[in-house]
């Protein structure tokens, strides 16, 4: 049976702590919805923030809710552009990676650590993985189609309650292979 699912291709873009959020946009300040994304309860919210590295600056878009770690998703031409070179990681996985300085409505916070190029996955909801027999932490390929057609390796699902069916990747990869948000991959088991 073949399995397809929705691309999601992800911005740069910015998940605050509630102490940094506090500390760029005021005391008690919270996030304003700009747009709901797929993942349930997510959003691009009004607020952005400029960060600031020894090479140049960049505005990121604040990614709504507040999370319990700062952290900076970059493309590797983004983190090019600021003089920075990021590992690939899962989201959450901030270990020696590099920080910068942020800049936000009322104040300015210093992250050591906390800016990455996300590595590409899959989020599924409980039913779909169940119907593909995918599970949560498998690994897979995703192929694509169309004139710039790749298989791409190494991709980590992400199954359970609080996902909805979406394969993100970040702009670099998208245009490297012709996707849009929307555009339809094939999941391949390995």
């Amino acid at each position: 049976m073949q399995c397809l699912i929705k691309t999601g291709v992800s911005a740069r873009h910015i998940h605050l702590c509630k102490n940094d959020m506090e500390i760029l946009f005021d005391s008690g300040s919270e996030l304003h919805v700009k747009k709901n994304i797929t993942q349930p309860g997510q959003f691009a919210a009004e607020e952005m923030v400029t960060l600031v590295t020894e090479r140049s600056m960049m505005d990121l878009r604040v990614i709504g809710p507040l999370r319990e770690k700062t952290q900076i998703e970059l493309s590797m031409t983004d983190a090019r552009a600021v003089g920075l070179t990021p590992p690939i990681r899962n989201s959450g996985d901030t270990q020696g990676t590099p920080g910068g300085k942020l800049i936000g409505k009322t104040g300015v916070v210093e992250i050591n650590k906390g800016i990455i190029i996300a590595a590409r996955h899959i989020h599924l909801c409980p039913e779909t993985a169940a119907k593909y027999n995918l599970k949560d932490g498998q690994v897979v390929d995703v192929k694509t189609s169309g004139e710039r057609s790749l298989t791409l390796h190494n991709v980590l699902v992400r199954a359970g309650d609080g996902h909805a069916d979406e394969f993100h990747i970040d702009t670099d990869e998208a245009n490297a292979c012709g996707l849009k948000t929307d555009s339809l991959v094939e999941i391949i088991k390995k």
